[in-house]
């Protein structure tokens, strides 16, 4: 791996980062705007009235009107696109709801682009794919979402393709980074359930490829400056499952090992559907770039599980703590 310490070019700015809300805009939105203070903005929906700060707007992406008077008043010349409805029985119970965000929000802000011929990267997810199979996906693998929202990001990556061949679409998977409710991310919501003495239930069978979010923010920086177009997948090196990840977070923040409970998928219900294994291939992107993005999350080999009832040893004197899991889980130790 080349260090990704090394200086990276400026963006085109200013540059505007949609959907501050979730993991993924959130940190990247922070990491850019240290870099360029007052060159950087970003939305979060309308009602989404306490996340508030310098440089954030509330505006509903499907609001055309309301993005093109800030697209007017800042002159954006480069695009991250984070936003997205990710809740899984909230896009099932609504899909037009899903369909406003994740599709005909693409669709304004590709109008936008093409106006002011601004620089656009945008977030997929490996959830486009149903994980029946052994995992590994590489790009030209068929997609066969089984939630509706899997099947709205199809959309949208279709709509970039065809819409700005010139833009990059980037397939993330599980951003690990903190988020601005404490609710919001992977190991925020895990880690909620655990502080307050209540169970997390999570699937032994649903395996992601997670990434620190402090890699993922120096990836968009790269491709932001360079030309790359076309569809990549951004996923970690390291395959875990639900469960798994749970247990990390259990054991490296010091919680009490029986909230943490495991089941297989077909034993939640069908309420709302989920994928498998939908781990991705990023090979072509290290090909891309001329590095490997990613460390693996975790970082540390001992912090990896080799069994079910891994997180109930505590050998030792081994004591996790919130703290020690802010410094080896929310950030990535080589970079810290």
């Amino acid at each position: 791996m080349i260090d990704q310490l090394v200086p990276i070019a400026d963006p085109p700015l200013p540059l505007l980062v949609t959907g501050v809300a979730g993991v993924a805009g959130f940190n990247a939105f922070h990491y850019f705007q240290e870099r360029y203070p007052g060159q950087v903005f970003g939305t979060r929906r309308a009602d989404n009235w306490p996340l508030s700060g310098p440089g954030i707007y509330g505006c509903d992406v499907e609001d055309y009107e309301g993005f093109a008077t800030l697209f007017e008043q800042h002159q954006f010349q480069s695009v991250l696109n984070c936003e997205g409805t990710c809740r899984l029985k909230s896009c099932e119970l609504d899909p037009a709801m899903a369909q406003r965000v994740n599709v005909v929000g693409v669709r304004n802000l590709l109008k936008l682009v093409r106006q002011y011929q601004a620089r656009m990267v945008h977030l997929s997810i490996d959830l486009v794919f149903s994980g029946t199979g052994r995992g590994g996906h590489v790009e030209q693998d068929e997609t066969d979402p089984v939630t509706v929202y899997g099947r709205t990001m199809v959309e949208a990556e279709q709509l970039m393709v065809q819409e700005n061949p010139a833009a990059c679409i980037l397939r993330i998977s599980l951003p690990m980074g903190i988020s601005h409710n404490g609710h919001a991310g992977a190991i925020d919501w895990i880690q909620s359930r655990f502080a307050k003495s209540k169970p997390a239930t999570l699937y032994y069978d649903e395996i992601r490829t997670p990434t620190y979010t402090d890699c993922l923010n120096r990836l968009f920086q790269r491709v932001l400056v360079g030309d790359l177009r076309g569809l990549y997948h951004a996923g970690g090196p390291r395959c875990l499952s639900l469960y798994e990840i749970a247990q990390i977070v259990n054991r490296i923040g010091g919680y009490a090992p029986e909230h943490l409970q495991g089941c297989y998928r077909e034993e939640a219900g069908p309420m709302p559907p989920r994928a498998g294994n939908v781990t991705m291939n990023s090979d072509r992107l290290a090909v891309a770039i001329g590095f490997q993005p990613f460390d693996p999350w975790p970082y540390h080999e001992s912090h990896l599980p080799t069994h079910r009832d891994w997180h109930r040893e505590r050998p030792g004197n081994e004591t996790g703590s919130p703290e020690l899991l802010a410094q080896v889980l929310y950030r990535n130790p080589r970079h810290s």
